[in-house]
C-alpha cells in the first residue's frame, strides 16, 4: 500500500480528473470506481484520499472554485476601466456557461448534500460563499465611493445580487427551458442599471 501510494498522482491531478469527468460525462457517473479506472487508481485507494464521496465533491469544488477565484481576482485587480466593467466581468464569471455546466452542477449537488453535512463542510462552504460577496461587496462601495454608483449600502446589494445571481444561474445549469445564459446576463445587467445607475 505505501509503495502504491507513492506511485499515486498529486491530490490536483484527482480533482482535475472528476472535474473533466462531470464535465464529460454527468455527475451520475462519478464513482469512485470510474474515478479509479480514470486515473488508474482502486475505488479503495480513492477513499484513503478522500474518505467519502462527499469530501471528494467538496474538495473538486473547492479546486475549482480557487481556479475561479484567481480568475476573479485578476479581473478585481484589472486597472483602467469602469467599475461597472468590472462588476459586468464578475457577472459573467459568476453565471454557468450553459446546461450541465460543470462548475454549478458540482455546487448544486454540493448544496444538496449539505442538508446532511457536518459542521466542518459547513464551514468550507460558507468560506467559499464569502469570498465571493466579499469581493462583491468591495467592488460595489468602490464604484459608489468613486461617484459611479448611487449610495447604496454594498452589502445589502451584494447580497440582493447574488440571491438574483444563484437563482437565474439554477436555471441555467439545470437547463430550464426559456431561461439561456443571454436571457439572464440581460435581466442582471437591466437590475444593475436601475439599481446602481438611477438617481438616488
Amino acid at each position: 500500500m505505501a509503495g502504491a501510494r507513492k506511485n499515486a498522482p498529486p491530490r490536483e491531478d484527482l480533482l482535475a480528473a472528476a472535474m473533466r469527468m462531470i464535465a464529460e460525462r454527468g455527475l451520475e457517473q462519478l464513482t469512485m470506481a470510474a474515478l479509479g479506472r480514470e486515473v488508474g487508481m482502486s475505488s479503495g485507494h480513492l477513499l484513503y484520499y478522500f474518505h467519502s464521496k462527499d469530501e471528494l465533491l467538496l474538495q473538486a469544488l473547492e479546486w475549482s472554485e480557487g481556479r475561479l477565484g484567481a480568475e476573479r481576482g485578476r479581473l478585481l485587480t484589472r486597472t483602467g476601466g469602469t467599475v461597472r466593467e468590472r462588476v459586468d466581468a464578475y457577472v459573467d464569471l459568476y453565471v454557468p456557461d450553459g446546461h450541465r455546466d460543470p462548475h454549478w452542477t458540482l455546487w448544486l449537488e454540493v448544496w444538496n448534500r449539505s442538508q446532511n453535512a457536518d459542521d466542518d463542510a459547513r464551514d468550507r462552504q460558507a468560506a467559499i460563499e464569502g469570498v465571493w460577496h466579499r469581493d462583491l461587496v468591495a467592488l460595489i462601495a468602490e464604484g459608489v465611493s468613486r461617484g459611479e454608483f448611487r449610495a447604496v449600502d454594498p452589502d445589502r446589494f451584494a447580497a440582493r445580487l447574488r440571491a438574483l445571481l444563484d437563482g437565474f444561474s439554477i436555471h441555467v445549469a439545470i437547463g430550464l427551458r426559456g431561461t439561456d445564459r443571454a436571457q439572464v446576463l440581460g435581466h442582471v445587467r437591466e437590475f444593475l442599471d436601475e439599481g446602481l445607475l438611477a438617481d438616488a
